[in-house]
């Protein structure tokens, strides 16, 4: 393989266009890995694959290949992580190893598949998120914490209102210090009802604290 090999210089630039196209879209979207980090796994996944036909050209030419899956399982965890009531950055670490398989599908001379395939990912990920976003406000998840002062059969009143609201409760804690209890709720349910519920509570007046 020469310097100057000709599929070497195709192969590369078709991962960096590849890797780009997703890229753009993860960095639009302001995700932790955007469009320089997706352009170097495909590019990495792509070297890999061809440095693996060549080393491994007498004994096993995929084994390197295969190390890729392995390897970009330890990126794809690092932008994985839990917050608002929700586990967030999994579509970012799908496009991760998504992005990982094309460069491999590139590094092994496979170029339409790769293309379509990269354009597809593209497709999935710029064009359904609208309709990602209508499937959130059908099945919204929120975290509420209300502090209230205790009465006496009244420790679990926010979870009737919850049902009161079409919300259902999916965990919640609860404590008492002096007179006071302390509730943290996970709920799940429509936007609009979240809304409903919070516009009801913050008429409450009963309420020391309302975190939403």
């Amino acid at each position: 393989m020469s310097f100057f090999d000709q599929t070497l210089i195709v192969k590369l630039l078709l991962a960096i266009c590849i890797g780009g196209l997703i890229g753009v879209e993860r960095e639009l979207r302001s995700e932790a890995a955007g469009f320089r980090t997706l352009m170097l796994i495909c590019v990495g996944a792509t070297l890999f694959t061809i440095f693996s036909q060549v080393l491994g050209e007498k004994t096993s030419p995929d084994r390197i290949a295969s190390n890729v899956v392995v390897g970009i399982g330890f990126l794809g965890a690092g932008v994985i992580f839990r917050g608002d009531g929700r586990v967030n950055g999994i579509t970012t670490a799908a496009s991760i190893w998504v992005t990982a398989a094309l460069g491999v599908g590139i590094g092994s001379g496979y170029y339409i598949a790769s293309v379509y395939g990269g354009l597809l990912v593209f497709t999935i990920l710029w064009v359904f998120s609208s309709f990602d976003h209508y499937l959130d406000r059908l099945n919204k998840v929120r975290d509420y914490k209300i502090v209230y002062p205790y009465e006496d059969g009244q420790q679990h009143k926010y979870e009737d209102v919850f049902r009161k609201y079409g919300l259902k409760v999916v965990e919640s804690t609860q404590s008492k210090t002096g007179n006071m209890i302390k509730g943290t709720w996970t709920v799940r349910g429509k936007e609009s009802k979240h809304k409903a519920f919070i516009a009801y509570v913050l008429t409450d007046n009963t309420i020391n604290e309302f975190d939403f």
